[in-house]
This record gives C-alpha cells, sequence and structure tokens, in this order.
C-alpha cells in the first residue's frame, strides 16, 4: 500500500513538529509514505467562504498530487472532511472519486485501516484532556456525541490508552465546540475568543496538564486563548504522543 502524506498548511507553517511526527509515525508502523513536494492548501477555507474558483484551483492541484496513491492520510480531521464530503468545486472525474474514498483522517487510518493495537515506543508520563475537534467528531464521527445520547465510544482515546504513562481527565463539557471554526474565528472574533477561553479553562479546572487533539487548527485557536488568559496549560497534537514524544 502506497501512501501520499498531506500536511495541511497551519501544520506547515506553525506546527511542523507534528507533521514530523506522522510521517514518523507511520514509518515506524512500516508504512510506505511519500510527501509530493509541491502540495499546497486542500481547498477548504476557500470552499467554505463561497470562493469556488479559488478552491476549484487548491483542489484540482490537490487531485494531481495525490491521485496515484492507494491511501491519502492527513494529521487534520477538518481538511479530511472538506476532501471526503465538501470536495466539489471540480468536475468528479474518476480520479476526483478515487481522492475521495481514500482520503483518511490519521486517527481514523491508524484505527480503523491499519488496526494498530500497541505504540511499544511511546511513554508519555502527563495528565491530558482530549479535544475532539467538530470535523473529527460530527462529520468524521471518530468518537460519539453526547447530544445524541449514544453509546460512548471514542477512537483517539482508543489509540491514547495504549501509551505507557499517560493519564487522562474528562471536561465537564467534553465535545464542545473550541471556537475557532475556521473563518469562525475572524468573523466572530469576540465569540470564538470567548469560547476558546471557556474551553482551557474547563480542560484546566479539570486537571489536564495537556490538551491533546487530532486538529492542529483548534490547538492553534486554543493555544493563544490560553497565552491571552494566563492558563497554565499546554498543547500537543496525537501524532506526536503517538510517536513517542517524552515532553
Amino acid at each position: 500500500m502506497k501512501i501520499g502524506l498531506f500536511i495541511p498548511c497551519y501544520i506547515d507553517a506553525f506546527y511542523p513538529e507534528a507533521g514530523i511526527a506522522t510521517l514518523e509515525l507511520l514509518e515506524k508502523l512500516g508504512q510506505d509514505v511519500e510527501y509530493p513536494l509541491d502540495q499546497t492548501c486542500c481547498g477548504q477555507p476557500m470552499g467554505n467562504s463561497g470562493c469556488n474558483s479559488d478552491a476549484a484551483a487548491a483542489e484540482a492541484l490537490f487531485v494531481r498530487n495525490f491521485a496515484k496513491y492507494d491511501k491519502i492520510v492527513m494529521p487534520s480531521g477538518s481538511c479530511t472532511h472538506h476532501v471526503r464530503d465538501n470536495f466539489d468545486a471540480i468536475p468528479q472525474t474518476d480520479e476526483v472519486r478515487h481522492v475521495r474514498e481514500n482520503t483518511y483522517e490519521l486517527v481514523e487510518f491508524l484505527h480503523d485501516v491499519l488496526k494498530v493495537d500497541a505504540f511499544p515506543w511511546a511513554e508519555f508520563n502527563h495528565t491530558v484532556g482530549l479535544h475532539n475537534s467538530c470535523g473529527t467528531l460530527r462529520a468524521l464521527r471518530t468518537a460519539s456525541m453526547s447530544e445524541l445520547g449514544e453509546k460512548p465510544f471514542s477512537k483517539p482515546m482508543d489509540l491514547l490508552k495504549k501509551v505507557k504513562g499517560i493519564r487522562f481527565v474528562t471536561p465537564k463539557r467534553p465535545d464542545e465546540c473550541c471556537g475557532f471554526g475556521g473563518t469562525f474565528s475572524v468573523t466572530e472574533e469576540a465569540v470564538s475568543a470567548k469560547m476558546g477561553v471557556d474551553k482551557v479553562r474547563d480542560h484546566y479546572q479539570a486537571g489536564a496538564d495537556y490538551i491533546v487533539s487530532a486538529d492542529s487548527s483548534c490547538v492553534m485557536h486554543q493555544q493563544g486563548c490560553a497565552e491571552r488568559a494566563g492558563v497554565p496549560i499546554r498543547f500537543i497534537h496525537i501524532a506526536q504522543i503517538l510517536n513517542g514524544a517524552a515532553e
């Protein structure tokens, strides 16, 4: 199986350590991974804002980069959601359908496709609170939603529980939005910031040393809110923990 690795814009620019951890983790698990060097944005920000011509250019480039791979893996639920469910600014050719049907967020790829049952190299002696982004939770369904009253499940928690030394706490509102929401954080800045502060305080009051997430966009938003509000909590991408981060 040949894997094409997509690294979202904000990880490339602000959290390259999460992208590196994703590559190293997949390689430790024996996967044949390539990183197309001319990749850019998947087109999500433009598509969400109604800029269809700009989204089409980004989507077309994405397909040219990744159509040759068996699976496309990315450490981002929101980008995965865009490719799989909203990648419609371009004609739906066989190549486009192949890309859409074979794109996976990292957690679901590890959990559902590779079915990883151990991370023997990983140890993380900290107390963490898990943040599931709205995209992974309500679009990709990597965890249960409290508003549906369904039987609890969590794919990221299933993976994290395989890491030595890690401890977990649960905030009072575990699946509440952190307020990032992409361009929502720009158009509704005050509301977005208040939601972010509420989220990090909820985790901190539960006893978390770290907030861990599969989406660096949510991490970026919450980290900024925590720093401005003086909440002493740290942030990390799930790929870093599973890859053996020892912070």
